[in-house]
């Protein structure tokens, strides 16, 4: 295998969400200079729920006309469409418009919906795309996948988003009718630090990363040594051509799979037939549910389950989740197991990670041992895990499905948009409606 194509197959995946996983870890220092203030976040899970009109138009066209579509061609749009949208975002994000007599900042809205819907449609465009190179470089592409969530946290630490001093305060209680002093008291209060450099710097980088990504794709398509990473037959447009005299488009079979029995029966009508429809739909069920939890669930309580124990756990646990995405995708790389009763079993131990962390949340700003260090250390940990246990069932559907063909990835992608919006419906009224959750406070912890 070429290691560049290794390289370049990385870098076209981490393309895929790096523009809307960039804006959410900038809202610290975009939220204080705009009218929607800390309404912002509800704003965009709407937007990015609303951008899923970009993967059903895509996957409507490839169920009712296949092969029409020219699927390169959309991936050159998208690509490009996030380049532009990044780099206008650097100077029109703070721009207000008076709507209904009130300020609004309409300017992000309409450029947060265009790299939504960037976002949203690469994950039944790029995917599939894939079907061009061996099935080994799909694991890669989830690498880059996950790094796109991993570069902007980073870069978001480097810049301080979000850093937070604990300060003296003096707060004077009310007067008595027995004395005519006031009594002290000295409190801890919050203060967030400068950043180092400016959100407009965050998205010209960003514009530069989706521009590095358009690079990958191009040497994707035309450079030589990923040619001979094609598997054998013409490719084009997410079809296989069969002869050369009967230009007849069919879908793309995969190669000789070493983990499948030579000349197995066909067990249903999707992909090649290796599995049952009971097994395709507990696949989606697990892969819907995993994307759920992991897109959308529990990063929208994270904070909630975090910051009891402290800024530093609420830190680490980010940052640590998002080393753990790509780590998943590099194990998977070298134990590719795909028994689907182990995909359960590690779907059970995540969702169970994940209810604690909930629970947690739910408990906020009083979770179980919140004035021990061990608390902090639990809750970095069951991100860890809860991250890293569903990434790796992610990733090993994605290679199950890549063996089926072209058709399975696509509804791969759409399967994906639809757990993350299920989750979206659920978690936007009980988090930003309801306001159910209690923050705590990370300088100042007051439990029983």
């Amino acid at each position: 295998m070429s290691l560049l194509t290794h390289l370049w197959a990385c870098l076209f995946g981490m393309g895929s969400w790096v523009s809307i996983n960039g804006l959410w870890v900038e809202l610290p220092l975009i939220v204080p200079q705009i009218p929607e203030g800390w309404y912002l976040p509800s704003y965009l899970s709407v937007l990015i729920q609303m951008a899923n009109v970009g993967p059903l138009f895509v996957t409507l066209m490839h169920r009712f006309r296949p092969g029409a579509l020219n699927e390169t061609a959309v991936i050159y749009v998208i690509i490009g469409l996030g380049t532009v949208a990044s780099f206008l975002m650097a100077f029109f994000w703070k721009e207000t418009v008076v709507v209904a007599g009130l300020p609004r900042s309409v300017a992000l809205f309409v450029l947060t919906f265009f790299l939504s819907v960037v976002d949203c449609t690469s994950s039944v465009t790029f995917l599939p795309f894939m079907m061009h190179l061996k099935p080994q470089y799909l694991t890669t592409y989830y690498i880059g996948e996950g790094v796109s969530g991993l570069l902007p946290a980073l870069v978001a630490l480097i810049q301080g988003v979000g850093v937070v001093h604990c300060i003296n305060s003096t707060q004077s209680l009310n007067y008595t009718l027995n004395t005519s002093n006031s009594a002290l008291t000295y409190d801890l209060q919050a203060q967030y630090q400068p950043a180092n450099f400016s959100a407009e710097v965050f998205f010209f980088f960003l514009s530069a990363m989706m521009l590095v990504c358009l690079v990958a794709f191009l040497l994707l398509n035309y450079h030589p040594s990923v040619a001979r990473e094609h598997p054998n037959g013409r490719y084009t447009n997410g079809v296989k051509e069969k002869s050369q005299k009967n230009r007849k488009w069919a879908e793309q079979k995969p190669m000789m799979d070493p983990y499948r029995p030579e000349n197995q029966k066909q067990r249903s009508s999707f992909g090649t037939g290796s599995y049952s429809w009971m097994q395709v739909f507990y696949i989606f069920v697990i892969l819907a549910w995993a994307n759920a939890l992991t897109n959308v669930v529990l990063p929208s309580v994270q904070s909630y389950s975090c910051m009891p124990y402290g800024n530093n756990a609420y830190h680490l646990s980010a940052t640590m989740a998002a080393v753990s995405n790509p780590l998943a995708c590099f194990i998977a790389m070298f134990f590719p197991i795909r028994s689907l009763l182990l995909m359960g079993a590690l779907t059970v131990i995540g969702s169970g990670v994940g209810a604690y962390i909930m629970a947690m949340a739910v408990l906020s700003p009083c979770p179980l041992l919140v004035n021990e260090t061990t608390g902090g250390v639990i809750i970095v940990l069951a991100w860890i895990l809860f991250v890293l246990t569903l990434s790796y069932v992610k990733v090993i559907i994605g290679v199950i499905l890549r063996d089926e063909g072209h058709s399975a990835l696509v509804w791969c992608g759409a399967v994906v948009q639809l757990g993350s919006l299920l989750g979206a419906v659920t978690m936007f009224p009980v988090v930003s409606v309801f306001s159910y959750f209690s923050s705590g406070d990370p300088c100042n912890t007051k439990c029983p």
